[in-house]
């Protein structure tokens, strides 16, 4: 509102492909934060939206500067979590667990004060303080059986620590728990839960379906998903097929 109409519009546009792409093309969204920072630097939301472009990518002094800035115009301490993941980001855990102290986590939402936990969680975790961890992640919200958008997290990060201090059996228990609250397919529970239980994923495709995919090879080019073979036989019974598969996260750290 405090911006002329044209303006504002272009600003909008600019911030609605950050919100857009910040998942699928981080990079791609940390550009388009970049323009609106050039047209709209004196607003909040910009710079919130800024800063969180430049965590996607890992650019945590950047991100940080961008949250303090937002923080000084509005006054919010909503930001306080990822300011403070921010400093785990740079390399500085101590910084992090000294703003988990601070009074300004009280002021923080339900939501707010969990993810704080799950920072300074992941800074004693970085110190090398697994124990203190697992700790710092029991809680009445870890207890509770109630669902919340963070409970997957949550329970997800106590498994993660367990497994870390070497208490598998829980570590699956909690494991399951996050899959059982995790209907968005927020972590990777599931995965982690078959991997203690010594599931292994094979490649569904076969040797002739694999073949099939080499012997499409057009003018050099090798199909997408598989490496090029520099054999000339096709047929050959030595050729195999490299599949990769692509990963989600986070973003968070945990």
């Amino acid at each position: 509102m405090s911006l002329p109409k044209t303006l504002a519009e272009d600003v909008a546009r600019n911030l609605v492909m950050v919100a857009r792409l910040i998942d699928e093309d981080p990079e791609q969204a940390y550009a388009y934060s970049r323009i609106a920072l050039r047209l709209a630097s004196r607003v909040a939301a910009v710079r919130e939206a800024a800063g969180f472009a430049a965590y996607a990518t890992q650019r945590y002094a950047e991100a940080l500067a961008e949250f303090r800035a937002s923080r000084r115009m509005t006054g919010s301490v909503e930001l306080w979590p990822v300011m403070a993941d921010c400093e785990r980001g740079l390399g500085r855990p101590e910084r992090a667990m000294d703003m988990a102290g601070e009074p300004e986590v009280q002021k923080l939402d339900k939501a707010g004060q969990v993810e704080m936990r799950l920072v300074a969680a992941g800074a004693r975790r970085d110190m090398g303080q697994i124990d203190a961890a697992i700790v710092t992640l029991q809680s009445p919200e870890l207890a509770s059986s109630a669902v919340h958008s963070w409970t997957p997290r949550l329970r997800y990060a106590y498994a993660d620590a367990l497994l870390e201090a070497g208490r598998e059996d829980e570590a699956r228990e909690w494991f399951g728990k996050a899959m059982e609250a995790d209907k968005d397919g927020a972590t990777d529970a599931s995965d982690r839960l078959a991997e203690l239980d010594g599931v292994e994923f094979v490649d569904a495709l076969g040797d002739d379906d694999a073949h099939a995919g080499e012997a499409g090879d057009v003018e050099g080019h090798a199909p997408v998903g598989h490496d090029q073979d520099d054999e000339d036989d096709e047929d050959s019974d030595d050729e195999d097929a490299d599949h990769e598969d692509g990963d989600d996260d986070r973003s968070a750290k945990d």
